[in-house]
């Protein structure tokens, strides 16, 4: 009784809606993962030993191998 052949609309514009919604998830996730990579490789540990260094609670011998050990 509710079927209808009339208008295929699902059927012409799902499959490309449902792609265009994948590639929108997909470059999201790309661009949040991106993000979380430079931080991942002693960026965010790096500004902390910086700022600990200026405040003089490292000397510049602990500096440099805490800094070494980071860039591992």
């Amino acid at each position: 009784m509710w079927w209808s052949d009339y208008w295929p609309m699902p059927m012409f514009f799902g499959p490309p809606i449902m792609l265009i919604l994948v590639i929108i998830c997909f470059a999201m996730m790309f661009f949040m993962m991106r993000g979380m990579r430079h931080r991942s490789r002693g960026g965010y540990a790096g500004e902390i030993l910086k700022e600990r260094f200026a405040r003089g609670e490292i000397t510049q011998a602990e500096y440099d191998e805490r800094r070494r050990v980071l860039e591992r």
